[in-house]
C-alpha cells in the first residue's frame, strides 16, 4: 500500500523519518518529499509548511504524483477543550475552517458554496486508531478540529471557535488537507499532540513542546502504518 504520511512542519516528521531510517528524496512543487519502504508498505513523506494554502498543495501531490492510496497526518494543535493537556492526543472525527467568513451573503461561518463545514474523517482508520490507543495503553481523544491560517493565542477566539464549530482543538492545515482527500476519493487520518493548552499561554507552551508533542504523534502514526491492511 501507498501511503502518505503528512506534517506542517520539520520538527513534526523529524521522528518519523529518523525512525524509517534510509530514504530518497524527491523535489517538486516547491517541497522534498521523502520515499522509503516500511514493513509492507511504501511510503511519501512530507512537511508542507504552515498554513492551508501550502498544506492542499503537498497532499495534492502526494496524493496525484505519489498516487497516496491513504493519507495520514501527524502533527500537534492547541487546545480547546478544558479536558485537554499538553502531550494528551486527539484524533478528528471532522475538520472545519474556523476562518472562513461569508455570513454576509447569508451562510454560516465555515461554509463555502457547492462545500461543507465539516469534513469527516475515515471511520476505518479512526476504528484503528482506538485499537492502537488501546494496546499502546494510552488516552486518544476524539473530537472537532478546527483549522484557520492564525495561530490563535486568544482565550476569547478559542471560546468562540468552541461556541460556533463545538471544535475541542485548533491548528492550521487538517481542513484543507481533508478537503483535497474528500475531494480525490482518499481515506484520510488527522492526529494531533497538544502542544498548548486553553489557559491563554500558548506563545509560551508552544516552543516548549513542541518537539515532545510531535514525537508523540509521529510514534502513535507510525504503528498505525505497521497495522494498515491487516
Amino acid at each position: 500500500m501507498k501511503i502518505a504520511i503528512m506534517g506542517a512542519m520539520r520538527e513534526e516528521i523529524t521522528p518519523i523519518l529518523e525512525e524509517v531510517g534510509s530514504y530518497s528524496t524527491f523535489e517538486h512543487a516547491g517541497n522534498i518529499f521523502y520515499e522509503c519502504s516500511y514493513g509492507e508498505h511504501d511510503l511519501v513523506i512530507a512537511y508542507s509548511k504552515i498554513g492551508k494554502v501550502f498544506s492542499a498543495i503537498t497532499a495534492s501531490v502526494m496524493c496525484e504524483r505519489f498516487g497516496a492510496e491513504v493519507l495520514l497526518f501527524s502533527g500537534v494543535a492547541g487546545g480547546i477543550s478544558k479536558e485537554l493537556k499538553i502531550g494528551d492526543l486527539i484524533m478528528a472525527s471532522a475538520l472545519c475552517q474556523h476562518d472562513v467568513d461569508i455570513v454576509a451573503f447569508g451562510h454560516p461561518y465555515g461554509f463555502i458554496p457547492e462545500g461543507v463545514i465539516m469534513t469527516e474523517t475515515n471511520d476505518e482508520l479512526r476504528a484503528l486508531a482506538a485499537e492502537v490507543a488501546v494496546d499502546m495503553g494510552i488516552d486518544l481523544y476524539e473530537g472537532i478540529i478546527a483549522t484557520g491560517d492564525q495561530f490563535v493565542a486568544s482565550a476569547e477566539r478559542k471560546a468562540w471557535i468552541e461556541t460556533t464549530f463545538h471544535a475541542d482543538a485548533l491548528e492550521m492545515e487538517g481542513a484543507s488537507v481533508a478537503c483535497v482527500c474528500h475531494n480525490f476519493g482518499i481515506p484520510f487520518f488527522v492526529l494531533r499532540a497538544i502542544s498548548d493548552s486553553a489557559d491563554g499561554e500558548a506563545g509560551i507552551d508552544f516552543d516548549t513542546f513542541l518537539q515532545s508533542s510531535a514525537k508523540v504523534s509521529a510514534t502513535f502514526i507510525l504503528e498505525m502504518v505497521k497495522r494498515l491492511g491487516d
